[in-house]
């Protein structure tokens, strides 16, 4: 590998596959950018990457188990399959960036925001840390179990089949968001209002999950009809 890590840009690189975790364990200088290079498959597991910046770069695939990205900035891009387990992303930014089928195990992500990303299949369970947001995200078949999303107002959430039992979605309101087919076994949805959510058309088990939130008349409607009951005025 001879790219020049001596200076903080590093710019459309091919570094598929390859071992950056001495190379980027000198401290050099500070924070560490790259642009539109080629991550694919590869090991940053426990490197240094505060405040680091990563745009329109592939990282499909990439190991960043342990990595510490506080303050680092993802925008654009993909990093399908990438491996963040027990990451650092303290104040971390996630924009327009491909995360399908992502592990997020055991990640600190205090007040880390994902914005209009693509997160299918990611497996964000046993998160560390408080005030992670999701906006405009496509969560469908994610499995969330635990997640801790309280008080938000979640708009733009597309989470079909997503696996949110245990979650805390407590005083959240939903804006313009789909849950259709989500798994709310054991979900707290107290104060929550479901309003602005597509929930599909529930089976009545499905439907007791929603105890102690607030949905409209056609979300009751829509309950009743998939039981067979015809509500008449």
């Amino acid at each position: 590998m001879s790219t020049d890590f001596s200076t903080p840009e590093t710019t459309g690189a091919d570094l598929r596959g390859a071992d950056l975790r001495e190379v980027l364990a000198d401290p050099g200088e500070r924070p560490r950018v790259f642009v539109r290079c080629d991550l694919t498959g590869a090991d940053l597991r426990e490197t240094d990457l505060v405040g680091a910046a990563f745009r329109d770069c592939r990282l499909d695939g990439a190991r960043l188990e342990h990595a510490l990205l506080d303050g680092a900035a993802l925008t654009g891009g993909s990093a399908a399959g990438a491996v963040f387990a027990h990451a650092e992303c303290a104040d971390a930014r996630f924009e327009r960036v491909d995360l399908a089928n992502t592990r997020w195990q055991g990640a600190l992500l205090t007040d880390t925001a994902f914005s209009g990303c693509r997160m299918t299949g990611a497996g964000l369970t046993s998160l560390k840390g408080v005030g992670y947001t999701f906006a405009h995200c496509n969560l469908m078949l994610a499995r969330c179990k635990g997640l801790s999303l309280r008080g938000q107002t979640l708009e733009g959430l597309r989470m079909d089949e997503a696996d949110l039992a245990g979650a805390d979605l407590r005083e959240t309101v939903w804006a313009e968001s789909r849950l259709r087919g989500a798994n709310l076994v054991n979900a707290r949805l107290a104060g929550a209002d479901l309003r602005g959510a597509d929930l599909g058309e529930p089976t009545l088990e499905q439907a007791g999950y929603l105890r102690g939130a607030s949905i409209g008349p056609a979300q009751a409607g829509a309950i009743l009809a998939a039981l067979g009951i015809t509500v008449v005025e």
